[in-house]
């Protein structure tokens, strides 16, 4: 597959806008159960919806930005910086890597180390924090990984596969990210 547009270059992964043209597969994901359930989406996507959701990116004056993962030209999940509160300087991260013979493999590590550097240093944000459902074994380390510390937990807060969850508060600051930042670009 041929990749056109880069915003962002990890050592993996290439991160671009995305498109509509991508509707499809953001559908394809969302919709896969085995994908949703570390989401809080529960009802069917439909096409309106990611069309919407894309259409609302572009209106919320840089509040919120989301893009598209790629691996040699392969779309295989998305990332977004959400909620920019520009006089606090702070923001919530997310990511979904909705092909999923690519979970594991540390793309999705190599892709978020990328958007920090974007959030840190280009947007000049002082802390990002993210949340994760404590059945998501896989989030948490890679949010721990890319040098996020846990800050709080709300009990019970999710409901899925017939039972209540904790909610994992993450966070992270730039002064505690550069040593993470510095040992990723060595390798």
């Amino acid at each position: 597959m041929k990749n056109t547009l880069v915003f962002l270059k990890g050592k993996k992964t290439t991160l671009r806008p995305i498109l509509e043209s991508d509707i499809p597969l953001l559908m394809k994901w969302i919709n896969d159960p085995e994908v949703r359930r570390f989401v809080k989406r529960v009802f069917p996507a439909m096409e309106s919806d990611e069309r919407d959701w894309i259409k609302r990116l572009h209106d919320k004056s840089g509040s919120d930005i989301a893009i598209m993962i790629e691996v040699k030209g392969k779309p295989i999940g998305t990332m977004g910086i959400h909620g920019i509160n520009w006089k606090d300087r702070t923001a919530t991260t997310g990511a979904l890597i909705g092909e999923k013979n690519y979970w594991g493999k540390g793309y999705g590590t190599d892709a978020k180390m990328v958007l920090l550097d974007y959030a840190f240093n280009v947007l000049n944000l002082r802390k990002i924090m993210s949340r994760v459902f404590a059945f998501n074994y896989r989030s948490l380390r890679y949010s721990l990984h890319c040098g996020y510390k846990i800050e709080g937990r709300l009990k019970r807060q999710r409901f899925s596969e017939g039972r209540y969850w904790d909610e994992i508060i993450l966070g992270l600051f730039k002064s505690d990210w550069l040593p993470y930042w510095e040992k990723y670009q060595k390798k």
